[in-house]
């Protein structure tokens, strides 16, 4: 052979060598070759917040060519709305007790028993199919448990049990809420000052709470005042104790009054009450829009009395501010000893959670 035919030999074995491998690659294709894109596709949600139950997925698309059509298959994905995509199916979702509500187009499905959570088959006897719009309203279904991008393949097949080679095909996405949580957290408050006085509800105001009587006499009662305030958002309310002792002089003291009674000059009396009083003329009864009380044995005009350690005002539920005015009483007899008579009394308030 010459040179001549030698070159033209080799060209004919290159253009073989090049056919066969078209056609070696020809078999990994054969399935897609001519399937169709589907136009026009849609899937409505009528909500589309995660985990929501009993959400209507209405699923719209235009047939793009005439053949035999048996069942549509509509695959929910988390990761991919393509068809040669390994499909994750979207934790939580669960089409498969969807009922078929309505339908139009190309009609006779009904929902078949290889449906799973996430790849709904929509079968009928294979029947002829035109080009055109097809409608499929699917109640029932779960949305998947976390928020975020959803997708759908949708196939259309020959065959009724929603198996084998496609002819038509269309992906699309869509979107998924996540569930939104507020919380809000309210702190536990109590609000409590004392002072000899406090401008309306502003424990800013309280003046330091000391009281000086003056001289004691026989003739005439000494009274005093202090003020505190009191708010919380306790759901069982507050409580306020008064504690400590009489007024005394080393071994010396004033009688505390044991039982509410009236201030009486000449007696031994160291008494207090939460009211406004006439007799003496001194104190108020609580204030501000609060509805806390005094208890009933600090609560009555013109009545005193002193146990140390009791309850002396409170309220059985959450309050706004309530100022009290605590009123003391003061009364000696002819014959008490002399000296500097004094007393400390404390005040807890107490928040009943």
């Amino acid at each position: 052979m010459g040179a001549r035919a030698r070159k033209i030999a080799s060209k004919l074995v290159q253009i073989c060598l090049v056919a066969s491998l078209l056609i070696a690659a020809g078999p990994f294709a054969v399935q897609h070759a001519f399937a169709a894109q589907i136009q026009l596709r849609s899937i409505t949600i009528s909500d589309n917040q995660a985990q929501h139950t009993g959400v209507t997925y209405n699923t719209r698309f235009f047939i793009p060519t005439a053949g035999t059509l048996g069942s549509i298959e509509i695959t929910f994905c988390d990761n991919s709305p393509l068809e040669d995509d390994v499909c994750n199916a979207p934790a939580g979702f669960d089409i498969s007790h969807a009922a078929l509500n309505t339908q139009s187009g190309q009609t006779g499905f009904s929902v078949s028993g290889t449906s799973t959570a996430n790849d709904l088959v929509l079968t009928r006897p294979p029947a002829g199919n035109g080009i055109g719009m097809a409608n499929y309203v699917l109640t029932g279904v779960k949305n998947p448990d976390t928020g975020g991008p959803l997708f759908a393949r949708i196939f259309l097949r020959s065959t009724s049990a929603g198996t084998g080679p496609y002819d038509n095909f269309g992906g699309l996405a869509l979107s998924i809420l996540g569930l939104l949580s507020i919380n809000l957290e309210v702190p536990p408050y109590l609000i409590f000052c004392i002072g000899e006085n406090i401008t309306g509800t502003d424990c800013t105001t309280a003046t330091e709470p000391f009281s000086d009587l003056g001289d004691l006499s026989s003739g005439v009662t000494r009274a005093a005042q202090h003020q505190f305030l009191v708010a919380t958002n306790a759901q069982n309310g507050y409580s306020v104790f008064a504690s400590g002792g009489t007024m005394s002089s080393g071994n010396n003291t004033i009688h505390a009054m044991a039982a509410p009674g009236p201030s009486l000059k000449g007696a031994s009396q160291f008494g207090m009450n939460l009211a406004a009083n006439t007799n003496p003329a001194i104190g108020q009864d609580p204030q501000g829009p609060g509805i806390g009380a005094a208890t009933s044995n600090y609560n009555q005009q013109n009545r005193f009395y002193f146990n140390s350690g009791e309850r002396i005002a409170g309220s059985a539920t959450s309050d706004n501010y309530r100022k009290y005015t605590v009123s003391y009483v003061v009364n000696v007899p002819p014959d008490q000893p002399g000296g500097v008579y004094s007393t400390t009394l404390t005040y807890t308030g107490l928040a009943n959670f």
